[in-house]
């Protein structure tokens, strides 16, 4: 079997926050060597779990004026399949360009929020032109969720697959029998932007005085977050600051109750680690999330009372926090990585042949 060589549009760095690239790097570290060769990027040292799998091709890059050197690659580079599409200058020139020879690539671009970047006041207008000019001219293109694929074909009429984004099971675990916590401890993990309502923890902080709140995150809400803090006296909050996937492991592991207010999403990764450590979840319907089964692995709320009526009924029942907690671990194990990237394997193969029966036609 000869492998498919496909070229990963990320970086390979260890220990990125970014979550495009967490996801990419947990993608190629799983697939099978002797199916797939992978080259991906890489600007520092990259993660050991991708230099150590074999048939991988690390791709130095400078710190700075990466541009030339990767769209090198895009156009000269020995691979049939460009993957994980990102808004970059090297993609947008690449996908312009690629209409003046018979590139037989194929190009695909996964969609990980929903399509109405428009309406969303933090992201600029550039960076949406810049999106559309990249990832959405892909051949193909992926939607980690029914209603990311729903947002793309009604703003963009565009088609799509759904691949989920998947979860580490296997790292981000329950510590069933630790000692209960003297008070219950609700979390939320995530960029402290309007979008995400982080300030919708602050209200609950003030509302239910029994029960400590934590924040972990950065973004552009932190100094007023904390002003607010310290203005009303919060001492049942604690502000984090950005943290790494250790520090999230080790807080889901330490909480009773995931809280994530955010009004526009994809389908959140934070959410499906928070289950994968056996916490119940509570977030908007807005996205309509399946990664949270409504009543059996947490609750979906459709309004802020709704949501602080939730999360009133968990921090009275702790053995309806441990009911819910279970139904999610079970439910986050069907988006384990080792699922998601077996369908990832089968889209690639499937593509490579449907290419080459197209050629031979």
């Amino acid at each position: 079997m000869i492998p498919a060589r496909i070229l990963v549009e990320s970086l390979a760095d260890e220990g990125l926050p970014n979550a495009q690239m967490t996801n990419a790097r947990e993608i190629v570290r799983r697939m099978d060597p002797r199916r797939f060769h992978i080259s991906i990027f890489h600007v520092n040292r990259a993660d050991p779990r991708v230099a150590a799998r074999p048939n991988t091709r690390l791709i130095p890059l400078p710190q700075r004026r990466q541009t030339v050197k990767i769209l090198q690659e895009f156009i000269f580079g020995n691979h049939q399949i460009l993957f994980y599409v990102k808004s970059s200058p090297a993609s947008k020139w690449y996908l312009r360009l690629r209409r003046y020879w018979k590139d037989h690539r194929i190009v695909v671009g996964a969609i990980e929020s929903q399509s109405d970047l428009r309406n969303e006041p933090t992201i600029a207008p550039e960076g949406v032109r810049f999106w559309e000019q990249t990832v959405l001219r892909c051949d193909y293109l992926f939607s980690n969720s029914a209603a990311v694929r729903r947002s793309l074909q009604s703003e963009y009429g565009l088609a799509s697959e759904i691949v989920p984004t998947g979860v580490d099971t296997k790292f981000f675990t329950p510590m069933w029998e630790r000692a209960p916590n003297a008070r219950p401890r609700v979390l939320f993990v995530g960029s402290l932007r309007p979008f995400k309502q982080p300030q919708i923890l602050l209200d609950a902080a003030a509302r239910f005085p029994q029960a400590d709140f934590v924040l972990a995150g950065d973004g552009l809400m932190a100094q007023e977050l904390l002003v607010r803090v310290q203005n009303e006296r919060l001492g049942n909050v604690t502000l984090l600051g950005a943290v790494g996937a250790e520090t999230v492991r080790e807080q889901c592991q330490q909480a009773d109750v995931f809280l994530f207010p955010s009004l526009w999403e994809g389908s959140p990764k934070v959410i499906l680690e928070a289950a994968a450590c056996g916490l119940p979840v509570i977030a908007r319907n807005n996205y309509q999330p399946e990664t949270v089964v409504d009543g059996q692995t947490g609750y979906l709320v459709n309004s802020d009372a709704e949501l602080f009526a939730r999360l009133e009924e968990l921090l009275s029942r702790p053995s309806l926090r441990r009911t819910l907690g279970e139904a999610g671990r079970n439910h986050s194990e069907r988006f384990d990585w080792d699922v998601i990237t077996r369908q990832w394997e089968e889209i690639f193969e499937r593509l490579v042949s449907q290419k080459a029966g197209a050629r031979t036609l």
